[in-house]
Parts: C-alpha cells; structure tokens; sequence
C-alpha cells in the first residue's frame, strides 16, 4: 500500500515556489494561485527537450509516463550504465524505448567520450541520433566518463564534424567542483563554465548549442548574448525552487541545484518574455526512493563476546535529480500560474521554441489540452511503486508529491 510510504514532512518558511515553501504555516500556497480567464489550453505536440528513461524496470515504468504526462516528442538523456558513447548502442536504446512508447516521437543523443570520432558522428547522423550529449566528470548520475581537466579542446574534431552534419551539441554547463583549488562548487560552477560555452561558439560558430538546464541569472545573460544558433532549457523546477527549497528537503535536491531568488527571478522573467532562446527541457531524473530518502539502518548483531549490540549503517549520499515527466504539461501550467507568467507562454515554451530548434514542426493530431480542475485541485500522485532489477521493491516519487495542482490532461 501506499500509505505505508511516509514523505517527509512539508518544510515552512522557505522559497515562496510550493506548498512546503509557503508564506506563511497557515495557508496553503494554491491559495494564491492567481486565476486567468482560460479553463483550457491546447498545445500543439509538447517537446520535452530534456529527459531521463533509465534502464531496465525503471525505463519500464517511467516510459510511459512521458506521454502520459502531455509530452509527444522527447530528446532522451545517454547518461546510462554504461554510457551511450557508440551511435550503435544508442540506437538499440531508442529502440527499447520505442517499444515502450510507439507513439512517442523519441530524439536519440549520444555520450561525449574520448571514444567518440568524427566517423561515429557520421554513423550516428545516418541513424538518426540528433545530439551529443557533454557532462562535465563526476558532476551529476553517471557522468563519471564526461569532460574533466582535460577541458573540451581535445573534442574540436567531432565538434567541427558535429557542425559540418548539423547535430546539436548538448551541454551540462557546469565545471566539476574544486573547493580547495580554484573555489569552485555547486553554487558558482555554471558561471564558471560560460567561458566554455562561448569559446565552442566561437570556435564553431554554426554549430547548434543548447546550455541545458539553466539555473543562473548569468547563464540566461550569456545565452541571450550569443548568436541564435545558441539556446538553453529551463526546467519548471528551477522555476519554483531557490537555494532554500533545495536545500530544506533531498526530494529537492537536483543539478545544476537551485540557486538564489535573482536567479529564479531571470529564469521566470526570459520566459514572461517569450524569448524563443528558452524552452522546456525538464530534466525529469527517476531515481528509487531510497536513493532520494536514504535512511539510517540499524541492525543487531552479536558481539564476539557474545552480547547483542547495534550495526550501524550510514546513509548513503542522496542522489540528485527530480521527477516530473508523470505530470509535466499540467505541472508546467501550474508553476506559470505561481509565477505570474501568462498562459499564452505555454505554447511556444513547450512546443514551437524547442521544435523549431530542433527542426521537428508539430504534426496535426499531435495536440495536447490541459484544463483546469476546479475545486481544490487534482493531487499529484505521491508515489509510483516498482520492482527494482534485483527484486527490491521500490518507489519513484514526483516533484509536488501529494501536493494538488489546478491543471490536468483532457482525455
């Protein structure tokens, strides 16, 4: 049963983004959702430019979620064990996946590896791979193959053969953290990476880029700043999470991590704006409930003298990562609401800006309608129970769990 799952208790006086984060302990922050004159929005064929699938029971489970979630066209992360690094095992993946969700349009990327050559660059343009994908080493979940002190020169040839066939480079902007050395860490380390981000384009000034995930007032400047064929993705969580909310309770706990209010403050005015460089890419990262909630474990044991005393077992560190594809196109809506951006944002945010990037127009029939709830709200689900590959039963739990939203698909 469910119920027997306890989620941590909701945290007060933090960010103004969530229920747990609200004014004040009295009043839920639905309370203030403000109210918009539509009761439906119709989208045409959501992408998702940025999601996690996983491997084995988890990528059956989670799968499905994304169209379920509103989303019609998705471009899947290759950070898997191992590594997607050969346009081969890259397109066995999409593959598995599509059996999963035929009616997903999937975009398959690639890991940027020293194994990667421009001759895998062409095979992977011939098989329909769209992206190669760069995680700066040790970073985030299993990018301990990614870029590290050797920095990206060494990658000039694939980035150039990249440019000459037209794929996308996709970047995990930050720099690894070195606290003792040259003081970089989770709160400065995508600024420190900008340098990066505009020496490839200049380097390669055709080469389409997209910074993922941009949580820094100064990323979203430099983005604006660089020529069209340079974008980012923004997250709804980075929407609604500060430094506080991250930091209050590990179901908030991502990468890049939430930064500062002036920070979601950028983020939540490029896209009030409208600014085709900024679109929907929501990180969605399942992880198993014990990696998010890692708890304490207590075993007795007997003492070689014979006496009972207790083993203890330390948690394990929390992984990063927040899950969002169950629900994404309502939980979008619902977090515009909360930031007072305007409804008509959600057409070009979630659909036109990123497919026309990617050059995938939305095909007719491929519409999506959400609508509101009424009353108190639709309650995002609190937790979605699987069988783990080594028979554990475990749980994924999504962003808002329990919480109620005011948005849902129209079936």
């Amino acid at each position: 049963m469910l119920s027997s799952l306890r989620l941590p208790r909701p945290i007060r006086n933090v960010t103004p983004a969530l229920r747990f984060s609200a004014h004040s302990k009295n009043v839920r922050f639905s309370s203030f959702r403000p109210r918009t004159m539509s009761d439906s929005i119709t989208l045409p064929a959501p992408f998702d430019a940025h999601v996690h699938l996983r491997q084995g029971n988890m990528m059956r489970l989670v799968t499905p979620h994304v169209e379920q979630g509103g989303i019609r066209m998705a471009f899947v992360m290759p950070n898997l064990i191992p590594p997607l690094t050969l346009p081969e095992q890259t397109i066995a993946y999409t593959k598995e996946l599509q059996a999963l969700a035929p009616n997903l349009h999937i975009l398959p990327s690639l890991y940027l590896s020293n194994k990667l050559t421009p001759e895998h660059i062409r095979e992977a343009k011939a098989g329909g791979i769209v992206g190669v994908k760069s995680y700066p080493r040790g970073v985030t979940t299993n990018s301990e193959g990614g870029v590290g002190m050797e920095g990206y020169g060494v990658y000039d040839a694939v980035f150039a053969e990249m440019e000459k066939e037209d794929m996308v480079l996709n970047l995990h902007g930050e720099v690894p953290s070195d606290i003792d050395g040259d003081g970089t860490c989770v709160l400065n380390a995508e600024e420190r990476f900008l340098p990066h981000l505009r020496e490839i384009n200049r380097k390669f000034p055709k080469l389409r880029i997209v910074l993922e995930h941009c949580t820094t007032a100064a990323a979203v400047e430099a983005v604006k700043s660089l020529p069209s064929n340079v974008v980012a993705t923004i997250t709804p969580h980075h929407l609604a999470l500060t430094i506080d909310g991250a930091c209050s309770t590990s179901l908030g706990f991502c990468k890049p991590l939430a930064k500062f209010p002036s920070d979601r403050a950028a983020l939540r005015a490029v896209v009030r704006d409208g600014n085709p460089k900024f679109f929907l890419g929501s990180d969605s990262a399942p992880h198993p409930s014990s990696s998010k909630l890692p708890a304490l474990q207590v075993a007795q044991v007997q003492a070689a003298d014979g006496t009972t005393v207790d083993e203890v077992t330390l948690p394990s560190p929390c992984a990063a990562g927040i899950y969002t594809s169950s629900h994404l196109v309502p939980l979008t809506a619902e977090l515009f609401e909360r930031a007072q951006i305007s409804l008509d944002r959600m057409e070009g945010f979630c659909s036109r800006f990123g497919r026309d990037f990617y050059g995938f127009p939305a095909k007719e029939g491929q519409e999506v309608t959400i609508r509101r709830t009424g009353g108190d709200g639709k309650e995002v689900q609190k937790a979605f129970r699987f069988t783990t590959d080594k028979g554990d039963d475990e749980f994924v739990i999504p962003f808002l769990a329990g919480e109620r939203i005011g948005w849902e698909i129209q079936a």
